[in-house]
């Protein structure tokens, strides 16, 4: 397995990451035997990395990992744990918690579930508009201190943020939505986190399966989401916005082939191409997707074909903004 560093001070993980959060309900019904394989498979490739968030599932993705983890030595896996999220018992979204007492309640919660006495990144999903960054940081940074986390990580906020929290305390690496179509951090935030020497763990390489070769055109008019799928709040998979996406979809397909490429791969290689300070966290939830997945570390971009992909899928050429209208406005990394 090719490794890459997670920043200046952060640890050394795997080139790819697994994203366990589809194994937990957010793309629909998923299978619990199944998702264990995966991460079995995943680990025994040699993927280091997990990312998880203590609201998957409301917990649940948490217990899955800690259960595939059983019978392993704990060094062998870097775990990323998001928090803040709060949900209501009926899944439902209702505000964000980053106070001090709250993470740290938040952290106590995810040890025991993960089974494991410490976490190895440990971040806020979101900017809590209601608690200073510093405060969010200083917080964490004192877990460190007490042994409970080894890493500090960020999660889509935007330059500023970034530089307050990194003069709390180092910062090893940044995880935002990054993809062919979503380019947004390219603007002014890949800037300041090389900067600053934070990594990027990037979400969304496949758009949440947009870009991923696996959605058919014709889903375009009978609809991508089936019940629990969040796809199904996302603008790009509506309406006319979708069957312009899934057009964008075909070009990269095109191009893909003459690669020798599966599209997925070609985007996922497009990640891996753009700096080695870049570590695609991609969705994998079966086996199968695992290994096209894998594939992608196979066949490396050179400068041409990288940008031969990036001119069949333009920069800003999606139709639809990546989260609905709420969600956007409250992006901290969506502000200019």
């Amino acid at each position: 397995m090719q490794m890459r560093k997670l920043g200046n001070t952060g640890p050394e993980v795997s080139a790819i990451g697994l994203g366990a959060m589809g194994m937990s309900g957010m793309y629909g019904p998923s299978d619990r035997a199944e998702s264990l394989a995966t991460i079995a498979a995943a680990l025994d490739a040699g993927i280091n990395l997990i990312d998880t968030g203590d609201f998957y599932g409301m917990g649940h993705n948490e217990m899955l990992i800690g259960e595939a983890l059983k019978g392993r030595r704990r060094e062998e896996v870097v775990l990323s744990v998001k928090f803040g999220a709060q949900r209501a018992p009926d899944g439902s979204w209702i505000g964000f918690d980053a106070r001090p007492a709250a993470l740290k309640t938040a952290c106590a919660y995810s040890l025991q579930r993960l089974g494991v006495d410490y976490i190895d990144v440990y971040r806020p999903a979101r900017l809590d508009p209601n608690v200073p960054i510093e405060d969010t940081i200083g917080a964490i940074a004192e877990l460190v201190q007490a042994g409970y986390v080894r890493h500090i990580g960020l999660s889509e906020v935007g330059s500023a943020t970034i530089r307050r929290a990194a003069a709390v305390h180092p910062i090893a690496d940044l995880q935002i939505e990054y993809s062919l179509i979503s380019r947004g951090l390219e603007d002014q935030i890949l800037a300041v986190t090389r900067e600053l020497g934070v990594a990027i763990t990037a979400y969304g390489v496949l758009s949440r399966g947009l870009i991923g070769g696996h959605i058919q055109g014709g889903i375009a008019t009978t609809g991508v989401h089936g019940q629990g799928d969040f796809r199904g709040h996302s603008p790009r998979f509506q309406g006319e916005n979708l069957t312009k996406n899934l057009a964008l979809a075909d070009a990269l397909r095109a191009e893909a082939e003459t690669l020798g490429l599966s599209t997925a791969q070609a985007a996922i290689a497009w990640a891996l191409a753009k700096g080695a300070d870049i570590v695609p966290v991609i969705g994998a939830r079966t086996r199968q997707r695992l290994a096209e997945t894998l594939g992608a570390l196979d066949k490396p971009l050179t400068p041409d074909a990288v940008a031969t992909l990036e001119a069949s899928v333009p920069k800003d050429a999606a139709a639809g903004d990546r989260y609905p209208a709420p969600q956007m406005a409250s992006l901290d990394s969506e502000r200019r």
